[in-house]
């Protein structure tokens, strides 16, 4: 297996100095693993099973990368926006 060597400012070197139980290894090769599955999903619009298998156990998905479509954000901004009404009673719903 292959090493990788990253240089890291002194700030980010004590963080990560004191968080000793961190997989750090695990967490750079998730991170690279969650890149390539985007930058496939974008191309092809699909993921393998074996990534969409990674994908369920990391409770992720590449579509949570993508930016907000401006439509989808335009119908976000549409919606109602009334205040909420504490509810008391079942009857507080339908009045």
């Amino acid at each position: 297996m292959s090493t990788l060597t990253v240089p890291v400012d002194d700030e980010l070197y004590e963080k990560i100095q004191s968080l000793s139980w961190v997989r750090w290894s695990r967490v750079v090769q998730d991170g690279i693993r969650k890149r390539k599955i985007v930058e496939s999903y974008i191309r092809d619009n699909s993921i393998s099973e074996a990534d969409a298998v990674f994908c369920e156990l990391m409770d992720w998905h590449p579509v949570d990368e993508l930016p907000f479509r401006e439509d989808v954000l335009e119908k976000i901004r549409k919606t109602d926006k009334r205040p909420f009404v504490k509810v008391q009673d079942i009857s507080d719903i339908f009045r």
